[in-house]
């Protein structure tokens, strides 16, 4: 556990702004930077960054989060490797983990470790594999030693439909069907892989989240993987990338290649740097986590119909985050080839000399729409600029897409002067389009409601909040209770962007983030929060007196209850005149 103090002076260095910039094309607008949402597809910008409370916010899908949580939902990473880079920018180093209360460590006790579940599995299969000289054979059929098969943890599911029932005497447990291991159908339970060569499937930091299996004889499916579970997600993850970091950091570049077999024979070959997607389309994750460890990404797909359409998606994913400094090439191997059989009927060098020259991304880009018009004409030189505009309008490279629109000038004859107006493209790296009106959003008119749109433009003010004055039935008070909460844990300021943080799946923070919309269109300057704020609490305090003076006057039965009713009404009559009109 990272101690809050930390985390606070992290993200009070770190400008989230410089953070979302990496990736995104941001630009100033008003007090905050808008952008494309890199979380889903839109032509309007409605994607908002908060320098002041380091928050970013999409209008549009709903995301949100810190500097921390953007890295860990764009980059893919996890929790600890994104405070680790962020902490590396600002030149802080990330404290040692605090110990777990007597309380947390016994929950943590009581839980099934789903990582040391799947570290089973893959001792198991490793030692399968030693027994079956049929799965030996197959592998030593495809070219590979037991080097390469020990590196990268290759094992065998034996062909029995219970098989890790030996190994987990808890085969009934949840566990072994949330990790994917076993499958529960009709009310029986059996092993998913059988007779099947697996491929462990590695987290960034080496822990087993899934599993590959690769059939031995005819059948099918031939390739199977490890379903969604909470370790693993296929969008997300790539066969082979720890092993690979070595041999990546080398090369200066990484190879993406179909399948498992392709990753290992490669290695096998001395080509060790090459990774594979999990029986998925590219997806920009893959691509953002790629480029952020080489210098040079290269997709490697077979020369038939189905390489060339599973590449062209890789390119339209790769177009948004493609950058100026790195290139992003494209390799097609003769048909009927992939690179587990090219490499082994040619070798390295011959491989080798085949990735040197690979297509790069625009060299790509352009011979797929050429090929699709005819420059002969003036119509097939309309239809290719025509065709060209959506994938230009992706790129935020400036310089790369500065080039490309040259190039397409060039072919479709187009002056210099005219290509960016018919390709809709501003004049310097903006957006063409302003960015949306806000819907109009109908506050609840409460006190609680100003008090917590006030909170959330001055949090100093969250140690006025009584909550015992609060109306327990408003989603608002729950939201000011969750903040209050937070704060009194907090050795620390609150800040908005830790607030987020700490608040993430919280009922209240739908609430939170409404109000906070809110507040950014009151525009609250500190005084104005305060005063707002103040305000709220006055009101609040009449009504508590007021439900106070209702209560004496249904009771009243002597002179001294009538006396404290009369002194109690004057007060709250001096109290409401002094109140300022809303």
């Amino acid at each position: 556990m990272i101690p809050d103090s930390f985390k606070q002076d992290l993200l009070n260095r770190v400008d989230i702004v410089d953070v979302v910039q990496r990736y995104v094309q941001l630009r100033k607008a008003g007090a905050n930077y808008v952008g494309l949402c890199p979380f889903h597809n839109e032509k309007t910008p409605s994607f908002s960054v908060s320098s002041t409370k380091q928050f970013y916010h999409c209008f549009g899908c709903g995301v949100h989060g810190n500097a921390i949580g953007f890295l860990m939902a764009y980059a893919s990473m996890g929790y600890v490797d994104a405070v680790k880079d962020l902490a590396s920018q600002v030149g802080m180093q990330v404290p040692e983990p605090q110990p777990r209360s007597p309380e947390e460590a016994a929950r943590k006790e009581r839980e099934p470790d789903l990582y040391a579940i799947m570290e089973k599995a893959m001792a198991f299969y490793r030692a399968e594999l030693k027994k079956s000289a049929r799965a030996i054979d197959y592998l030593k059929g495809r070219g590979l030693t037991g080097e390469i098969a020990a590196r990268y943890r290759m094992g065998y599911a034996p062909d029995d439909w219970q098989a890790l029932k030996g190994v987990f005497p808890e085969y009934e447990e949840k566990s072994l069907v949330e990790v994917g291991l076993v499958v529960q159908n009709e009310g029986k339970r059996y092993d998913r892989f059988r007779d099947r060569v697996m491929f462990p499937i590695l987290s960034a930091r080496g822990a087993v989240i899934g599993f590959g299996g690769r059939i031995l004889d005819k059948g099918e499916p031939k390739y199977m993987n490890s379903p969604e579970t909470p370790l693993f997600e296929k969008g997300r993850e790539l066969y082979g990338l720890p092993q690979a970091r070595d041999a990546i950091r080398a090369a200066g570049r990484v190879l993406v290649v179909e399948g498992y077999m392709d990753v290992v024979a490669l290695a096998q070959y001395g080509v060790g740097n090459a990774v594979a997607t999990l029986g998925t389309a590219t997806t920009p994750i893959h691509v953002s986590k790629l480029l952020r460890v080489t210098e040079e990404l290269v997709f490697c797909f077979d020369g038939d119909t189905a390489g060339r359409k599973a590449a062209w998606r890789a390119l339209e994913v790769s177009l948004p985050l493609a950058p100026d400094q790195k290139p992003i090439r494209f390799l097609f191997l003769p048909e009927a080839e992939d690179p587990d059989t090219y490499v082994r009927k040619h070798g390295r060098d011959a491989f080798e000399a085949r990735v040197r020259e690979a297509e790069t991304l625009s060299q790509f880009l352009l011979a797929q729409l050429r090929s699709e018009s005819d420059l002969r004409t003036a119509e097939g030189r309309a239809r290719f600029v025509s065709m060209a505009k959506p994938y230009i309008q992706k790129i935020t490279a400036p310089a790369l897409r500065l080039q490309i629109t040259n190039e397409i000038a060039r072919l479709s004859q187009v002056g210099d002067g005219e290509i960016n107006r018919l390709l809709e493209l501003p004049r310097r790296p903006s957006f063409s389009r302003p960015a949306p009106r806000r819907a109009a959003y109908d506050a609840p008119t409460s006190p609680e409601w100003s008090l917590l749109t006030a909170l959330l433009a001055d949090l100093s003010l969250v140690e006025h909040i009584d909550a015992g004055r609060l109306d327990t039935e408003r989603a608002e008070t729950r939201a000011l209770v969750a903040i209050r909460q937070k704060w009194e844990q907090s050795d620390e300021a609150l800040s908005f962007a830790l607030l987020i943080e700490a608040l993430g799946g919280h009922p209240c923070l739908e609430t939170i983030l409404k109000a906070q919309r809110y507040a950014e269109d009151l525009a609250f300057e500190a005084d104005a929060a305060r005063s707002e704020f103040q305000h709220a609490l006055t009101q609040i305090d009449l009504r508590h007196r007021k439900l106070e003076l209702d209560r004496l006057r249904g009771r009243l039965s002597s002179k001294e209850d009538l006396v404290a009713f009369q002194e109690k009404n004057l007060a709250y009559k001096r109290l409401q005149g002094a109140l300022p009109s809303a």
